[in-house]
């Protein structure tokens, strides 16, 4: 009797033990799948605080390449923002910018579509900001073999030297008052002269209202294109763009600026019509883009907002950038007597008693091509490159990028990192003349022109200009601040934008040597 008892006690012991078992169970496997879960929860990059509504607009500051910058060294190269409901990543670093331009090219080949970029490039025919797909692989293709292939650019060799020397005629006009020169104006009116020879075969100043007047409707486009558009962040404050004034600027430089092209590209298909194939002494642009449509049965022909928005994309991206360059190295060459006496020592002994500079004097310019890389380094043209956009779900080095958020690349940070660069905030061209570093975009650490797919293919014709005026300039001229001002006290202010001019242009005063 007692050992049944025991028997059955031991039963009921067992049976009250059978739930907690499984409790046990349940509860062991339950924080095993959570914690597997967890685990495979994608991660996102490191983000600021943010504030309803606007996100972490507020944190972009005056001038964004710099307060990036700034954030970037507190939350990491890859960092995740929130412009209104937009999710951007900026890209700071060179491994990070290796893996969205290399690695992951193709997933990062879009463009984001900004309400300006579509009203003023014709619904994105241009090849610079169009979507990633057919369309952009046929005008890109167009571009590299057609437009900007080496053999082309060299065929504008003679308008470069023409408009050079129209520009050293004025500047030695001003030598004999010492009149105070305004380098803006001057080298604007050179890049925009010789880029509208290339694409028209004619000069700004010699169409509608001048050189003034078109100067100032393509910079206009240019800051538009840059501007923040707060209907492209927040859409239900699209509104906001009829009072502000956004709007109706888009509106009114789109009109200004079609009608010109039209006016233009009416002139130079006439030309083209009265002299037949071939038979131009100048090939332009819009004569190559003409005759390809008359010869290629295809989607574009009789495409007239083909030909005018792949004109858009050659004048925005060979004037501005190339004046606000020139101008840059101006400063830098002012503020650094000795860099730019070893450059004059160069360019002068190079040349010798000669009047006109050949390429194959160029070619043996070490030290000029040194200065303008560096220039480039220290004050790319458009510091934050032009944004790309995912295309898919992507995992970043660790980072999950979901599909549609925005990439911008903070190249202005990228050249100042001292992971790579010795004393990365001054000017040292030295450290360019036993470098292999050049504009391919091959290292990630130097990409003033990007790299990719969605590199500028412009860089031969944009260098082809630099590298002549430079020459000139220190060939035929002394040059110093006016009104004893020195190098040191330069405002070196930088222009909001998406094109990085000077706040305050150069004033200088020049010498004949």
């Amino acid at each position: 009797m007692k050992l049944e008892a025991m028997s059955l006690l031991n039963d009921l012991l067992f049976l009250l033990l059978i739930p907690f078992i499984i409790y046990i169970v349940l509860v062991f496997n339950y924080s095993w799948l959570f914690k597997t879960s967890k685990a495979k929860k994608p991660l996102n990059p490191p983000s600021p605080p943010k504030l309803p509504i606007i996100g972490n607009l507020h944190q972009v500051g005056s001038i964004p390449p710099r307060s990036l910058k700034s954030l970037a060294e507190k939350h990491g190269p890859i960092m995740l923002l929130h412009f209104g409901t937009k999710p951007v990543i900026v890209i700071s670093s060179a491994d990070a910018a290796k893996e969205v331009m290399r690695t992951h090219d193709l997933s990062f080949a879009d463009r984001p579509k900004t309400y300006a970029a579509k009203k003023l490039l014709y619904q994105f025919k241009d090849m610079s900001f169009c979507p990633y797909g057919e369309y952009w692989r046929q005008i890109r293709s167009i571009s590299v073999l057609q437009l900007l292939s080496y053999k082309r650019v060299q065929s504008f060799r003679g308008i470069r030297e023409e408009e050079v020397a129209i520009m050293v005629e004025k500047i030695k006009q001003s030598c004999a008052s010492s009149s105070i020169l305004n380098a803006d104006e001057i080298f604007l009116n050179l890049t925009n002269d010789i880029v509208c020879r290339a694409a028209f075969g004619r000069k700004f100043s010699e169409e509608k209202g001048g050189s003034q007047y078109v100067n100032k409707l393509f910079r206009d486009l240019t800051t538009l294109l840059g501007d923040f558009n707060v209907g492209d962040f927040i859409p239900w404050l699209r509104w906001v763009n009829y009072v502000n004034g956004f709007e109706e600027k888009v509106n009114r430089v789109a009109k200004e600026m079609d009608e010109y092209l039209e006016h233009v590209l009416d002139g130079t298909r006439k030309r083209l019509e009265s002299v037949g194939d071939g038979e131009l002494n100048q090939q332009s642009f819009a004569t190559v883009l003409f005759e390809f449509q008359r010869n290629n049965a295809n989607d574009f022909a009789g495409d007239r907002d083909f030909v005018k928005a792949l004109i858009l994309d050659m004048i925005v991206g060979g004037t501005d950038t190339t004046q606000a360059l020139l101008e840059w190295i101006m400063v830098e060459l002012l503020r650094n007597k000795s860099v730019m006496i070893h450059l004059k020592k160069e360019v002068r002994e190079v040349v010798g008693s000669k009047p006109d500079i050949t390429d194959e004097d160029l070619e043996k310019m070490q030290y000029l091509h040194a200065v303008i890389k560096e220039a480039l380094r220290l004050h790319p043209s458009v510091p934050l490159l032009v944004p790309r956009e995912a295309r898919e779900n992507v995992n970043l080095m660790g980072y999950h990028v979901q599909k549609g958020t925005r990439v911008i690349i903070n190249a202005w940070a990228i050249g100042r990192d001292p992971t790579y660069w010795d004393e990365p905030d001054e000017f040292k061209p030295e450290r360019f003349l036993s470098s292999s570093l050049d504009f391919k975009g091959l290292n990630f650490h130097y990409i003033p022109f990007g790299s990719g797919r969605r590199s500028c293919p412009g860089t031969t014709f944009a260098l082809g200009i630099l590298e002549l005026a430079l020459a000139n300039l220190m060939h035929k001229f002394d040059f110093e601040l006016p009104d004893g001002i020195k190098g040191e006290d330069l405002d070196m202010k930088e222009m909001a934008g998406s094109i990085y001019h000077k706040k305050i242009p150069l004033l200088f005063v020049a010498k004949t040597c």
